[in-house]
């Protein structure tokens, strides 16, 4: 994620004090805006491609550029702007580590040099490129976009945090100097595994590079202490705070230290720069399905699968929030059509930078691009602590909004969600990226068909000299008519999920009531001789409901229980009598409400008294 991601709590006053003045700066100030969504888009690309997924510059260029042109004709979102994303790229990245290092039976790329193991590391992004963006394709034309509902705001706070965590370990090796160790013998592959790594070569060893250390540590210093004071400055003066910070990071950097190394040969004292990147290491075109990409598909599934899933959960978060910022509606399905395997981390600077087409991504790209061919060069001095200080300055955005979503959860007595938050980040750390979110979405996905299955159902009772029935847990005035008579209202439409447990949710109705009861305890309630279904809020009921119902209407009329329907309509009644239900129950247990079915039943009891 980004320093800008959508997951961070923003203040309204601070968007509507951007909202006020976007339209109003001069077009000097519009064209740098541009220039600086297309610095921080060039600046994390390289860096998350170098740092976290492992490959070419020139992929994490390429990502940052071609999706945006791409979704621009096809996606719905007028803010949103399509790159590459820190925990997308970090599985990527993860990915392409365990191939390389743990080679199966189809290959034995462990003893490669570095640019046999790049082309690998090429193969690894481009055939999981292709995956997920099929996957997200095919669900958007199956429209399947109401996935965007199954990860909690919560579960997803937990996972982003445990990614900030996940992220800050692995670019501490890299700043530390300790990338040459890593990639000897067997690599650290958990968070747990690179903390130890950590320990053992810093602190126990003492085999970190510091003069590595210190160039990135003084970038990222330098980071966060330029973005400080542009916060301050920018309360006076509003122009500051479009000033690209890691763009003149980057380009101090690298000239001091091309200067620097040149005067004390820094370079040939073991600190790693960029080096020379040859866009011929790079086929700008090739077709996807072929040879070595064949190889690797199925042990790349699984990495494409979770890259499909995140990066649509964490995009349509992000073009909701434009949608209901600028007042506009979205399609999920064609977000999914659009998306590709592509996550998003620029739309809320494309937004507060005016942008309110598409045509501003479009402008971006370009630079990119632009930059892509003929600038890249000119970094070739650049450290690659200083790539992993500019990762580890999103990830001290991420860490810095988490405090105010625990604290807010805290205040709010939301301990499950607390308590989901903290699995899903346990879950990410000790284990990894892949556990962390497969928990998260299976959680979720649990905590949905739990509530799902339980159909709302609630007693009824009359208010006291009106013909109005209320249910008795929200009403205490309200009171059941008669002993031996249960009026029960539906509250929802029912299907497969939800009327699958209605037999015994009515059981424990009529034995214990609203009150909660262990099914060992004795009844606490008489007997039902009427029961009494109110099904105003039941619109519509599936084939699987309807059987349940017809076995209600067999089992109570075996165990000589009357059953009356009330407030029958629309759908559910064609459904109802389509399955011989209604004819099975009889036309005189069928009434229009509930109190004309009473004095129905009333003038029964009196008949048998």
């Amino acid at each position: 994620m980004s320093s800008e991601n959508h997951l961070s709590l923003d203040s309204n006053d601070r968007r509507q004090g951007i909202d006020s003045t976007v339209h109003s700066r001069p077009t000097s100030i519009r064209g740098l805006d541009i220039l600086s969504e297309a610095e921080h888009g060039g600046e994390s690309a390289i860096s998350y491609a170098t740092s976290l997924a492992k490959l070419n510059p020139f992929t994490g260029l390429f990502s940052a550029s071609i999706p945006a042109v791409m979704y621009s004709f096809l996606g719905t979102s007028r803010q949103l702007n399509v790159a590459c994303e820190a925990a997308l790229s970090l599985l990527v990245g993860q990915a392409v580590q365990n191939i390389i290092f743990h080679p199966d039976s189809t290959n034995s790329f462990r003893y490669f040099t570095e640019p046999e193991q790049q082309k690998l590391a090429i193969a690894v992004g481009t055939i999981i490129t292709f995956q997920a963006g099929l996957m997200t394709f095919l669900l958007g034309i199956f429209r399947l976009g109401f996935i965007d509902v199954i990860l909690s705001r919560a579960l997803l706070r937990g996972f982003v945090t445990a990614l900030a965590f996940v992220i800050l370990l692995e670019q501490l090796i890299p700043i530390f100097g300790l990338s040459a160790l890593e990639a000897q013998g067997d690599p650290p592959q958990t968070t747990l595994d690179k903390l130890l790594f950590l320990t053992k070569y810093v602190i126990i060893q003492d085999r970190a590079h510091w003069l590595t250390a210190r160039i990135g540590f003084g970038a990222l210093a330098a980071l966060i202490i330029f973005r400080a004071v542009k916060r301050r400055v920018a309360k006076r003066y509003d122009w500051v705070k479009w000033i690209p910070e890691v763009l003149l990071a980057v380009i101090a950097f690298t000239g001091v230290i091309a200067v620097i190394s040149s005067k004390l040969g820094w370079e040939t004292e073991g600190v790693a720069i960029l080096g020379r990147v040859k866009l011929d290491d790079v086929p700008l075109f090739a077709f996807p399905l072929h040879g070595l990409n064949i190889n690797l598909f199925k042990r790349t599934a699984s990495t494409a699968i979770l890259i499909s899933i995140v990066g649509f959960l964490d995009s349509i978060a992000a073009a909701k929030q434009n949608a209901v910022r600028f007042g506009y509606s979205i399609s999920p399905n064609r977000e999914l059509v659009a998306l590709g395997d592509f996550s998003v981390h620029l739309s809320r600077l494309n937004a507060d930078c005016g942008g309110r087409t598409q045509m501003a991504s479009i402008i971006a790209s370009a630079i990119i691009l632009l930059a892509t061919f003929f600038l890249l060069p000119s970094l070739y001095h650049l450290p690659k602590s200083v790539l992993s200080a500019v990762v580890c300055l999103v990830v001290w955005s991420l860490l810095a909004e988490a405090p105010h979503e625990f604290m807010w959860y805290y205040r709010m007595g939301a301990w499950m969600e607390l308590g989901l938050m903290g699995l899903t980040l346990i879950l990410t750390i000790i284990w990894s990226v892949e556990v962390g979110v497969l928990a998260s979405i299976a959680i979720s996905v649990l905590l949905v068909v739990k509530k799902s299955s339980q159909a709302r159902m609630s007693i009824l009772g009359r208010i006291p000299g009106t013909d109005q029935w209320k249910p008795i847990s929200e009403n205490p005035e309200a009171v059941e008519p008669l002993s031996g008579v249960l009026i029960v209202r539906i509250r929802e439409s029912l299907n497969f999920a939800n009327s699958a447990q209605m037999k015994e949710r009515l059981r424990r109705l009529e034995l214990y009531g609203i009150e909660p009861k262990h099914p060992s305890e004795a009844p606490t309630r008489q007997n039902v001789n009427v029961l009494v279904f109110h099904l105003a809020d039941m619109e519509t009921c599936d084939s699987a409901a309807v059987q349940v119902f017809s076995e209600l209407v067999d089992e109570y009329k075996r165990r000589g229980v009357h059953i009356y329907f009330t407030h029958l309509r629309g759908h559910a009644r064609l459904t109802l009598d389509k399955a011989g239900v209604l004819d099975a129950l009889g036309e005189d247990s069928i009434f229009e409400n509930v109190t004309s079915a009473m004095q129905h039943i009333e003038i029964l009891e009196l008949g048998g008294h």
